[in-house]
């Protein structure tokens, strides 16, 4: 069987990473690959970080894969003015993508690349499981020339079926993480995740966690995290955060995914891209570190098409290459993007 994907390569390094990605791609199974612009490039050629017709192809999709959007060409504080994001909010959108799964597995011959000692790090394994298409971005907004607003607000379902996605995913704990103590969307979070942890899910240990102090256990005791579960801002800053965990932001990918073929509506195809930026600073130079992207086709092969083997060979051959001492410039090396390929596919098996 043939799946079809959308590739977005989007701006700066997103090309650079792309290619070697399907390359990777073709080695484990067929594919049909449909190439669109979006994010920067599509601005610079339609108006728009996304098209009805782009965001068309990708609902009649098996899956789509995104590399990276943004620079600093298409910065701008004109409210007025299309920002390559925009793309991104209206394709999780416009796709019904609600789910924001980053798995955080730092590798053992990465342990001495983290910030953080290796006594720190050893044995965290957790997922930040981040609410996608409510809260604060997606709330009105309103500005004059002396002040602003943005408005965060979170249903009772919305709330739900992320948390039901937590806790379906949770080996043993879910920390479901909020600011309950001043924001009134945090209590109603907390209060639906309760019930629902309750009703469905009591064999599985739940902790409610603030913000703030989330945001200082992932440094000081990751391990000790399983699951964890938040709403769109708090989701945005802490699983950048824990990419670091990891050693370098180049190292993380990421899955957003939503209801697959929803009664009456198209189908959901899910949405896989690396958690860096677009990285304008080193575009075309060969040094972009292709190895989230690599992490986040097996994260398309596993959870959007269901290829369960051809994905563990793809993360299996990324850690081997690392363990033979594959080292990016991010990670302390000069092994070029080329070079960082080949090492990955000469131990894909």
């Amino acid at each position: 069987m043939t799946h079809k994907i959308v590739t977005l390569p989007g701006d700066g390094i997103g090309p650079e990473i792309m290619t070697p990605a399907l390359e990777l791609l073709n080695t484990v199974g067929e594919f049909e690959f449909e190439e669109h612009l979006f994010g920067g490039a599509s601005i610079d050629a339609h108006g728009t970080a996304l098209t009805e017709e782009v965001l068309a192809a990708c609902r009649q999709s098996d899956a789509v894969l995104l590399a990276a959007v943004g620079g600093p060409k298409w910065d701008t504080t004109d409210p007025d003015a299309p920002r390559p994001e925009q793309g991104l909010l209206g394709l999780r959108k416009g796709l019904g993508l609600y789910a924001n799964l980053r798995p955080v597995k730092p590798l053992p011959a990465l342990y001495d690349a983290s910030p953080l000692r290796r006594e720190r790090i050893e044995g965290t394994d957790l997922l930040v499981v981040r609410e996608l298409t409510g809260g604060i971005y997606f709330g009105e907004k309103t500005r004059t020339a002396t002040s602003a607003t943005d408005v965060c607000t979170y249903s009772t379902e919305e709330i739900e079926r992320i948390a039901r996605t937590a806790f379906n995913a949770a080996r043993t704990k879910v920390s479901s993480v909020d600011k309950a103590n001043v924001l009134e969307t945090s209590r109603l979070w907390r209060e639906v995740v309760s019930q629902l942890h309750a009703r469905e899910f009591p064999h599985i240990e739940l902790e409610h966690v603030l913000v703030d102090n989330a945001a200082m256990q992932l440094i000081a005791t990751p391990a000790d995290f399983d699951v964890i579960l938040t709403e769109n801002m708090f989701g945005d800053i802490l699983s950048d955060e824990a990419a670091m965990i990891t050693g370098s932001i180049g190292m993380l990918p990421s899955a957003s995914l939503g209801d697959r073929n929803p009664p009456a509506a198209p189908t959901n195809p899910g949405l896989f891209e690396p958690v860096h930026g677009s990285a304008p600073d080193i575009a075309g130079q060969g040094q972009a570190n292709p190895l989230a992207m690599f992490l986040s086709a097996a994260l398309l092969l596993r959870h959007g098409l269901g290829l369960e083997s051809e994905a563990s060979a793809v993360e299996s051959a990324v850690q081997r290459a690392l363990s033979s001492g594959l080292r990016t410039p991010d990670l302390g090396g000069d092994a070029g993007t080329g070079q960082a390929t080949r090492a990955v596919l000469e131990n894909l098996e």
